[in-house]
């Protein structure tokens, strides 16, 4: 992205709080995906590696919770909060398309 766009947008003190949200989207996907394959496989140790997998997803999982709770990119327990969040991505976004139109 141009520099001077993401200065007019407040996208260049974004940019962590998009990454860390498509990591934490991809985790929680990761872990349905995995749930799901392993009540559909019969092998036992394909089970077990995909438990193990399953298990290794919800630690990243929440080590990506962590890191944006502590950053103020994500509030899982403060719906308000959130909100706030959500609507400065939002107009930051909107900003964005306004720019580059």
């Amino acid at each position: 992205m141009n520099a001077l766009i993401e200065k007019l947008t407040g996208m260049d003190k974004m940019s962590d709080q998009v990454i860390a949200t498509d990591f934490l989207v991809s985790a929680k996907s990761g872990v349905q995906n995995y749930a799901v394959a392993i009540t559909e496989t019969t092998s036992p140790q394909l089970r077990a590696t995909l438990i193990n997998q399953l298990n290794d997803m919800i630690t990243t999982h929440e080590a990506i919770s962590d890191y944006m709770m502590s950053k103020g990119y994500y509030h899982a327990y403060n719906l308000q909060d959130q909100y706030q969040v959500d609507m400065k991505v939002t107009d930051t976004a909107l900003k964005l398309s306004e720019a580059i139109s």
